[in-house]
This record gives structure tokens, sequence and C-alpha cells, in this order.
């Protein structure tokens, strides 16, 4: 039996899960064996996390609620890995307002 995660997380980031921020976590979503999803609702419709075409297409805003899934190997670390780089901003608070 495959192992499975699911989660649900909310986008903080000033301008949502577009470009940069959906390239981190595509990247890191790549770095698992699981497969890992994502939706803007419970019920889908549901995207392919490691494509960067279908994660920037959600166009999710700040103030969405991401709901990730992953199943396969590594399923729980890839599910709470991505919860925390949403968590974090995408690694992009104080110090990307400093830069911009």
């Amino acid at each position: 039996m495959s192992a499975s995660a699911e989660a649900t997380v909310l986008i903080t980031h000033e301008v949502g899960l577009h470009a940069r921020p959906s390239v981190k976590f595509t990247k890191l979503a790549k770095t698992f064996a699981a497969e890992v999803e994502i939706a803007l609702a419970a019920n889908g419709p549901w995207f392919d996390a490691k494509s960067i075409v279908k994660v920037m297409a959600t166009k999710a805003p700040k103030g969405t609620v991401l709901h990730i899934r992953a199943s396969g190997d590594g399923a729980n670390d890839a599910v709470d890995a991505l919860v925390e780089l949403v968590r974090r901003d995408f690694d992009e608070g104080a110090d990307h307002a400093r830069i911009a």
C-alpha cells in the first residue's frame, strides 16, 4: 500500500503563487519521488505540482487556501516541506522586500 498525505495552507505571499514562488514550489516538489498535486478547492480540480506551467496557471492570489496532496514514497515529507515553504512566504519575506 502506498503512503499518502494531505494538507492545506494559506498563501500569505503578497503576489500569491505566481512566477518566483511557483518556480520555488515546483523545484521543491520535484525533489520528492511522490506524486504531488495542488488544488484551490478540496474537491479539485487537482494539478501536477511538479509542472511549472500548471502551478502558475492556478493564478492563486494572496489569501487563497492551497490544498496539497501527495502519494507514494516520501508523501508525508513532500507535503510537510511544501506547506512549510508556503508558510515561509516562499523564502521571500523581509529579505526580498529590501532587495526589490
